[in-house]
């Protein structure tokens, strides 16, 4: 500390250090800083309960900060150190990661569009075959391409896909399925993976609220998300893991992968990582379309793409929320366990979740319809009065909202199979509360005593 003309002035911290030392100063800093700000005080009855939150540590933070002084910003070494580790946990060859989980679901679909899929190609008017109910990123990409989801309903309580539906909605013109595991309870991968077999079909399974969910297959357990041709993932705050903003696109095809990375990247041919050239040694003497020769090949588009990357900062935070996924997921299920332990005595009134035969699920949420006669907005009253969150099943009948006024009106554009019953009961119906990783047995006792008050 230094003393001028009566004034206290600090020295610079830094003077006598280097710069790792430096950094290592700062990040003890910022522990600290976690430590004195960032911890949570024991819950109360009263405080507020969300349906998530994130749940981190010192580590997240010292690790977005360490990224942060490094200043590169965009996707760097933390991005392919997740992409590594990530892949590596699901078990798959090939991980990109991405901005958002509905980028990771528009990457997904488009990549099956590419001409470079020959016959298997999905083209305009081709279609995929989906559910309303559930969240509209799933479904979003097909209609926005030009080709036609077809819906068929679903499950309850396992709010899944029924799969005795998915010979009804086959046509000469199906070319994939694309559905969702719903909120960490998988649908029925046997079946569906049989029927996509059968027929020379693309699975894409959207594992955006499933992440850590298992099934066991016919060759052994795997990962949801890993048994379709493409998986997507989420990293969305309220998710299994968080990096703020961000997601992943994964697969076992080598041709799928090569496609992934070029529509994520600009659509461009060239595979080099940010902030280098020429990795290949070719760089200027390929020739490219009706290019000239030796044009620069960095400047070469392969497809019409997007720049869908996440940034390094991301992918620091969730290297770090990537050490805690196998704790969250038992967290996950042990607070569903205890939840439905407490509710079983509503069932008369209530009808409680059910996981899918061959599953083991990562519960994202505890989803509850209630049984006819049973005033669902009594019971969510009480729990939002109560500072207790509740959501909706997501879109619940995503034909029943204003972006599908247009399609709807006009009777084009999509095709709809058999009745949508559960659907609309789930619209109707069907609620869900958190389980996620923070909350207590107080919390759930709490959830638990509200909802029993809405029943009365």
């Amino acid at each position: 500390m230094i003393i001028v003309a009566g004034a206290v002035m600090e020295s610079n911290i830094f003077e006598h250090m280097n710069e790792a030392e430096a950094k290592e100063h700062i990040l003890r800093e910022v522990a600290d800083y976690y430590q004195k700000f960032h911890t949570k005080k024991e819950y109360e009855t009263g405080d507020r309960i969300p349906y998530a939150s994130r749940v981190y540590d010192s580590r997240e933070m010292t690790n977005l900060v360490d990224s942060s002084l490094e200043f590169w910003l965009t996707s760097g070494r933390y991005t392919k150190k997740f992409e590594n580790e990530f892949a590596n946990y699901l078990g798959v060859k090939f991980c990109s990661l991405v901005n958002s989980g509905s980028s990771a679901n528009l990457l997904a679909f488009m990549t099956l569009t590419s001409p470079l899929l020959g016959e298997r190609r999905v083209n305009r008017q081709d279609e995929v075959i989906t559910v309303a109910a559930g969240f509209p990123t799933t479904v979003a990409p097909v209609i926005q391409y030009g080709a036609v989801p077809v819906f068929v309903d679903v499950t309850i309580p396992e709010y899944n896909i029924d799969v005795s539906m998915l010979e009804k909605a086959l046509s000469d013109k199906t070319k994939a399925v694309m559905i969702a595991h719903t909120l960490g309870n998988p649908f029925d991968l046997r079946s569906v993976k049989r029927f996509c077999e059968e027929h020379n079909l693309w699975l894409i399974e959207d594992n955006c609220d499933s992440l850590g969910s298992e099934y066991e297959m016919e060759s052994g357990r795997k990962f949801t998300g890993t048994v379709g041709d493409i998986g997507t993932s989420s990293f969305y705050p309220p998710h299994h893991m968080t990096m703020g903003e961000g997601g992943a696109v994964y697969t076992d095809n080598p041709l799928l992968n090569k496609i992934i990375k070029s529509l994520r990247d600009w659509g461009r041919d060239c595979v080099c990582p940010s902030g280098y050239d020429n990795v290949c040694g070719h760089r200027f003497d390929g020739k490219w379309g009706e290019l000239p020769k030796g044009y620069d090949h960095k400047y070469v588009y392969s497809h019409f793409g997007y720049n869908l990357k996440a940034t390094d900062m991301q992918a620091a935070i969730g290297l770090a929320q990537l050490e805690k996924i196998k704790f969250f997921t038992k967290r996950r299920r042990e607070n569903f366990e205890y939840l439905y332990s407490l509710l079983e005595d509503t069932s008369d009134k209530l009808i409680l979740p059910k996981k899918t035969e061959y599953a083991c699920p990562s519960w994202f949420g505890f989803c509850i319809t209630c049984k006819e006669g049973v005033e669902r907005k009594k019971i969510v009253d009480c729990l939002e009065n109560s500072k207790i969150q509740t959501r909706m099943l997501f879109a619940g009948n995503l034909l029943k909202h204003p972006c599908f006024d247009e399609l709807r009106n006009s009777k084009t554009g999509y095709r709809v199979v058999g009745k949508l019953t559960n659907t609309d009961i789930i619209m109707q119906r069907t609620f869900w509360v958190g389980v996620y990783p923070g909350m207590t047995k107080h919390m759930l006792e709490d959830i638990s005593k509200k909802i029993h008050e809405g029943l009365l």
